[in-house]
């Protein structure tokens, strides 16, 4: 398909049901499956090893209501997958199949028939994470690379160019902590050969991301963009998503991404989830994101399809089609 056509599937959702729903935290089903998550390609490690396990949770999201699910290839990159001995033509292959497994379980969930009365077909998004994610040391969550917009540019620009190449119909562009890495993603966006795409932030608080940049001011950077369909928040704890909503709504007037994850916090040493603070439904408040906005609704890390079919519900009985 062609970005004009991959934009106009997008688009249908919004206009025919008023919101999309994305997928929940993969690592999470991952993990509770039996695999184990503590290489530092974490998630996927496992497509190299037991991708009949993601295969399976993507049915599970799509079963349980999602309009979109994300391959596994956040902590992906040919750097990572090269250090652990691959040659770069595998890496690449390793990339382009975290796409292809997505695209595998979206096709057979909707030849089966099974949960898809009154559906439209579901989307695949390329998830791409930050530079963070690679480094695994939690700096995602701070943004503090010390690399340059041209050096992000480079990091990031041999995998865009093989999980766009896959045949995604969206690319997520997920837990961006600073804005130097905003704007080399930006560029890609722009190529003429990249498919639409969303970028969401990992932010500190309402008004800042992660490394202390103004949200409103590199939101401002992106309203021209061509190609990027949304911008939201990911990863954040759902008591920060009203006000995020609110602050973005102020500078962007396209549709708003939010998944937030449980409300515990990552501990990069240990590499685990600490502090108790995981609320018992994260999505408690997700009728307010959508009166606020948001229009792109599902989870992060520690949510599950328990959790993303809950919030169809509250999403299907306060529908508002043709508002984007």
């Amino acid at each position: 398909m062609t970005a004009e056509e991959r934009i106009d599937a997008f688009s249908r959702f919004l206009t025919a049901q008023g919101y999309l729903l994305l997928d929940g935290g993969l690592a999470t089903e991952i993990e509770a499956r039996g695999a184990k998550l503590d290489s530092e390609l974490w998630s996927a490690a496992v497509l190299v090893d037991q991708p009949e396990i993601i295969y399976k949770v993507h049915q599970d999201y799509l079963a349980a209501g999602a309009d979109c699910i994300a391959s596994v290839s956040y902590q992906a990159t040919v750097e990572g997958l090269v250090a652990l001995g691959m040659s770069e033509a595998s890496a690449h292959a390793v990339l382009r199949s975290s796409v292809e497994l997505a695209l595998e379980a979206r096709d057979d969930f909707w030849s089966e028939k099974i949960n898809r009365a009154g559906r439209l077909r579901p989307l695949v998004a390329a998830s791409i994470g930050p530079y963070g994610a690679y480094l695994a040391d939690g700096s995602e969550y701070r943004g503090d690379y010390g690399l340059s917009e041209d050096q992000l540019f480079e990091f990031h620009r041999a995998r865009w160019e093989t999980l766009c190449s896959a045949g995604a119909d969206l690319v997520a562009c997920e837990t961006i902590p600073c804005r130097d890495e905003v704007r080399a993603l930006r560029k890609l966006i722009e190529l003429e050969s990249s498919p639409p795409a969303w970028i969401s932030f990992s932010c500190q608080d309402s008004l800042r991301l992660a490394d202390g940049a103004s949200l409103v001011e590199t939101v401002a950077e992106l309203r021209d963009t061509p190609n990027l369909v949304a911008i939201g928040v990911n990863c954040v704890p759902p008591g920060l998503v009203g006000d995020l909503v609110a602050t973005l709504r102020t500078r962007w007037d396209k549709p708003i991404v939010v998944y937030p994850n449980s409300g515990e916090s990552w501990d990069a040493v240990r590499k685990c989830w600490v502090d108790g603070h995981g609320e018992a439904d994260p999505f408690v408040d997700a009728l307010e994101w959508y009166q606020k906005g948001a229009r792109i609704l599902g989870g992060c890390c520690r949510t599950g399809p328990d959790d993303i079919r809950r919030l169809r519900g509250v999403l299907t009985q306060n529908r508002s089609p043709g508002i984007n």
